[in-house]
């Protein structure tokens, strides 16, 4: 999910606030894993209470003090009016790492956020679907030409001629059903209430398409939902078995899972909506993540997410000859739009920055802000989460800071070391 075109998310939370579910604010694991991150220096108070800051450095940082100049692009972004509370970030060269971090991973704890801490890692979500189809590809599966008309019949017959390519490449021209108003209606009936799959797709099942399939860019969840889709219609097992076989266990994933309901397993960093003037509202818990499934609703941590991309850049899931075809890229945007000059390939996007280029993935959703980046090959990689969902349309300067970070974190991983 993305931050500009979300909606929902007010209508959302008013239902939720008017429920008195967010009344009071979720308890949080009282674990602190500050020995994950040995050598992390606290520097006093920060915005909103005794934040911890500071980087846990595993190797000497880049040279001409990127690390230096990323802490301290963290250390104001947390400090920044209706900034998010905590920000934390992993830079990771070869075998060696340096984690980052500003804030706190709870205002109610006021502890120092970690790599080991779960969050909701939204459009991200996109590349784990990337990674599952793209497999099935490789295994002959799947074809990138195969259409949702010969795998999925009962679909709508305007989509029949959309191609998987397509929709792993966001030019397929199928209504949104992020933006549906179906969609709000359900959220702000019941904001927490599980939704199949299938029930998200309806919302749009009868709406035109929004152009040619293949004539244009646009960034679309029910992409992703499709995509999964197609992959249950061709393997007979659930998405979840599938991430679990092929994803989660080849990179090692502990602590990456996609839940169906909304509640997050501890230790979690606890994502926030902020308006100026207003108490910060957490939102970590506030909806239910079937709302996003396979387009945003995993929940992994930042050791996690630093670790898939750098298998899905290798590439670990499939083939050189499938990353091939991935690699090519038509100009768009992920949602938010990353660092740089962004450029859209099949589940991947290309960041163009003054310090190099790097591919992963951007995510946005309700208290959450990500990035997970890698080089070719995945030696060096980045992934930096902030607890608040920032986004062009509401919070620009915010924006801007964050993917400000973002460069400074790949200046930092594409460094000579």
């Amino acid at each position: 999910m993305r931050g500009p075109r979300f909606v929902i998310t007010g209508i959302a939370l008013a239902a939720a606030l008017a429920a008195g579910l967010l009344a009071a604010a979720t308890p949080g694991s009282t674990a602190t894993h500050g020995a994950a991150t040995p050598g992390a220096a606290t520097h006093g108070a920060a915005a909103r209470g005794a934040a911890t800051r500071g980087a846990s450095t595993h190797r000497a940082s880049g040279p001409a003090g990127t690390g230096t100049a990323l802490q301290q692009a963290l250390d104001r972004l947390v400090a920044m009016p209706s900034g998010p509370p905590g920000v934390l970030g992993i830079v990771q060269h070869g075998s060696w790492h340096t984690v980052y971090r500003a804030g706190t991973a709870s205002l109610a704890q006021l502890r120092p956020p970690t790599i080991w801490d779960h969050v909701r890692i939204a459009s991200v979500s996109k590349a784990f679907s990337g990674a599952v189809a793209l497999n099935l590809v490789s295994r002959g599966k799947l074809r990138l030409s195969d259409t949702i008309g010969r795998i999925l019949p009962a679909f709508p017959r305007a989509w029949h001629r959309v191609t998987l390519a397509e929709l792993l490449q966001h030019r397929s021209g199928l209504p949104d059903y992020i933006t549906s108003k179906g969609l709000a209606l359900r959220l702000q009936r019941a904001p927490r209430k599980h939704i199949l799959p299938i029930q998200l797709l309806r919302f749009v099942w009868h709406d035109p398409l929004q152009f040619e399939p293949g004539t244009r860019y646009l960034y679309d969840d029910s992409d992703n939902l499709v995509i999964a889709m197609m992959a249950r219609a061709v393997t007979h097992r659930s998405y979840r078995y599938l991430l679990r076989i092929l994803v989660y266990q080849p990179a090692g994933l502990h602590q990456t899972t996609l839940p169906a309901g909304y509640r997050m397993p501890h230790p979690y960093l606890h994502g926030y909506e902020l308006q100026p003037g207003q108490p910060a509202i957490d939102v970590s818990e506030a909806l239910t993540a079937s709302a996003a499934w396979a387009s945003g609703g995993i929940v992994s941590t930042e050791a996690d997410a630093n670790t898939f991309i750098r298998g899905y850049l290798a590439p670990l899931f499939f083939s050189r000859h499938t990353q091939a075809a991935q690699l090519r890229f038509v100009p768009g945007d992920s949602g938010p739009p990353g660092p740089g000059t962004n450029a859209a390939g099949l589940a991947i996007f290309r960041y163009t920055t003054r310090c190099g280029t790097v591919y992963g993935h951007t995510g946005n959703g309700p208290g959450y802000t990500q990035l997970a980046a890698a080089t070719p090959g995945g030696a060096d990689s980045l992934a930096v989460t902030a607890t608040e969902q920032l986004n062009t349309r509401s919070n620009p300067e915010l924006l801007a800071a964050l993917r400000n970070a973002e460069t400074l974190a790949i200046c930092d991983a594409l460094a000579p070391h």
